[in-house]
């Protein structure tokens, strides 16, 4: 599965000729350079190695990573990710791979990023817990989570128990978004529906058909 790294854009919506409104994410796909095809003879599977978001000041990045575009004498990236893909894809270092070549309008791609943090939440938030009653006895404790344990035996709260905490920060991956418009020059892809993450934040575009 080919895994490219874009950055999230924002969000809009396009109207079908019947008047139906089709919400829309915008998707900027970083310039990409190959680093590295790793050939593997005892797997089904070939590593690559690919680096994005292009700079200009060797400043942005450590000597070590530096180091590496260096050697491949390639330019510098910001970021270096690697994917497990398919066998026989003809890549050599130094390659760019251009969003035409492996997406196309209909297909359907699954995109992760990282949600939008909310802080230290209640259980009613965070679990969409009904809370306590209103009256009736109840007091100052409308929004709790009740009990939160058993008796003396086991005497503890098991892990993983639904409580307040921090909520939000966390890597989603949304599976089948369909892509319904590309534009090759601006390198921008329009899914269909929500995807994590805020406005500017960075995804993973996860493209397994061919890959």
């Amino acid at each position: 599965m080919l895994e490219l790294v874009g950055k999230k854009i924002g969000m809009t919506h396009i109207f079908k000729d019947n008047g139906v409104s089709v919400p829309l994410t915008m998707i900027q796909v970083y310039d990409n350079c190959v680093l590295k095809l790793a050939v593997n003879q005892d797997k089904e599977f070939d590593n690559l190695l690919v680096a994005f978001e292009k700079i200009t000041s060797a400043k942005k990045v450590s000597k070590s990573v530096a180091g590496i575009f260096n050697k491949k004498s390639v330019p510098l990236f910001r970021k270096i990710r690697g994917s497990q893909v398919k066998k026989g894809l003809d890549l050599k270092v130094g390659d760019s791979i251009t969003i035409d070549s492996v997406i196309k309008e209909g297909d359907k791609i699954s995109v992760g990023g990282v949600t939008i943090g909310k802080g230290f939440a209640g259980v009613m938030k965070r679990w969409n817990f009904r809370g306590l009653e209103a009256s009736h006895g109840v007091s100052v404790s409308h929004r709790s989570h009740g009990s939160t344990g058993q008796r003396q035996d086991p005497g503890k709260t098991f892990k993983g128990k639904k409580m307040a905490g921090h909520m939000g920060v966390d890597n989603v991956t949304v599976k089948n978004l369909e892509v319904l418009m590309i534009d090759k020059e601006k390198s921008v892809i329009a899914v269909k529906g929500a995807i994590p993450g805020y406005s500017g934040g960075d995804v993973i575009l996860k493209i397994a058909k061919n890959f």
